[in-house]
């Protein structure tokens, strides 16, 4: 097993999450620019948000790393070279890339470290090391690995070959998401960051000689019709296993995800780690921060291809929806210390009485009923329930700005 802690990756869509990301113990980033990556819908990050953004983390000892990993046509590489050089020039720390083409500019024209992204499907060690060969400092495993393979592919591994995997996040219908359904239907390339994620949706047959007619794709009379919907991977119970395979990152999926979730995830991953190496690492602190990273809006959890190959199990069939058991109803922006008194903006509707949970980046969360709420004139209200309006309550116990606020969602 390396010194070195493995480091907790995660995503940020936007400065708000990226800041949240870093709140809440992430050790790295990864965001994209304006061009080349597969979040296309994401806000994303123009010349000066990234040079702001790098700025932020790296005051903070957080590494930035910015995705390149379309699929590239001729049309799509206009630009590139200039876009590397400024990449270069503001200092991030890695390009995250899958096609070689891009791969070849990156490594002529920047010194920035170069990782081979999930998309190009890394499955054995020969891959491997052809890529270490050709000067790529990490690869992302694709998720189609079992535990024993990601085990047998370190082992075989340069020492000095970083290996990615994800721990947690949305899994992809097609190997390691490439992916032509979103094209096909929608005229929107998955591999060139467009996806419309038509595997979430509801599908019907219909016979040829009888159009219109619509026969529901069903296991059994009380099955649905999402045929392709797959559960989200959760690997927070084998963290310890993978750190003694020797993985060097855990990487968290969610750039399309809202700061509560990021929040919640990545504090819950950031303990459970942590745990290992003060050496209180056990199942009931997995399972107190399973639950945790629960409350965060989330599908049905699986283990994807760690143990087995994935099977029906694996697919939700009833449903494209989130559980919601949690509303994330706003961010603290000040405490006063002499007053107790904290300024809250507001993102889901709450009341005077309800019972509420604080968390920051600390191991446990607070419970807090509130008794008393004023607006911004110091005028006493009932509900806040207007978007972003800065609410002032009374908190006995210390608060820091960014932490969250949820509320449990009751029939």
């Amino acid at each position: 097993m390396k010194n070195r802690k493995v480091e907790l990756l995660a995503p940020a869509g936007d400065f708000e999450k990226l800041k949240t990301a870093i709140k809440f113990g992430a050790d790295a980033v990864y965001l994209a620019g304006d061009n080349f990556g597969l979040r296309a819908n994401a806000k994303n990050f123009n010349n000066d948000e990234l040079r702001e953004a790098v700025a932020y983390a790296h005051e903070r000892n957080v590494r930035v790393h910015v995705t390149m990993n379309i699929m590239p046509h001729d049309g799509d590489m206009e630009g590139i070279v200039e876009y590397l050089e400024n990449l270069d020039t503001i200092g991030i720390d890695a390009l995250i890339i899958s096609d070689p083409g891009i791969f070849s500019l990156a490594k002529k024209y920047t010194n920035i470290d170069l990782h081979i992204s999930t998309q190009a499907s890394v499955t054995n060690s020969a891959t491997v090391n052809f890529w270490y060969e050709m000067g790529a400092k990490r690869i992302i495993l694709a998720r189609e690995l079992s535990l024993d393979e990601i085990t047998e592919i370190r082992k075989n591994a340069p020492e000095d070959m970083e290996i990615e995997c994800f721990v947690h996040g949305a899994m992809c219908i097609s190997y390691s998401g490439r992916c032509l359904l979103s094209s096909y239907m929608t005229g929107r390339d998955a591999n060139r960051g467009d996806c419309a994620q038509p595997c979430r949706w509801k599908y019907s047959l219909q016979e040829e000689t009888r159009p219109g007619e619509y026969f529901p794709i069903e296991e059994d009379g009380h099955g649905g019709t999402f045929i392709m919907n797959s559960k989200d991977l959760c690997l927070i119970e084998e963290v310890d296993k993978l750190i003694e395979a020797g993985i060097d990152s855990f990487k968290i999926e969610g750039r399309m995800k809202t700061p509560f979730y990021v929040a919640t995830v990545i504090r819950s991953y950031r303990q459970v780690i942590d745990s290992y190496y003060e050496g209180t690492y056990s199942k009931e602190v997995c399972k107190k921060y399973f639950d945790e990273i629960s409350k965060a809006s989330h599908r049905y959890f699986t283990k994807g291809f760690f143990y087995k190959k994935t099977d029906e199990n694996d697919q939700i069939y009833t449903s494209s929806s989130y559980i919601r058991n949690y509303d994330f109803i706003g961010v603290v922006k000040d405490y006063d210390k002499e007053s107790k008194i904290a300024t809250i903006e507001q993102r889901n509707r709450f009341f005077k009485g309800d019972q509420i949970e604080i968390f920051g980046n600390s191991k446990d969360f607070y419970t807090l009923i509130i008794d008393y709420m004023e607006d911004e004139k110091g005028q006493e209200v009932e509900v806040a329930n207007i978007p972003k309006q800065l609410i002032k309550i009374k908190v006995d116990f210390p608060l820091e700005e960014g932490d969250i606020l949820r509320k449990e969602i009751k029939d």
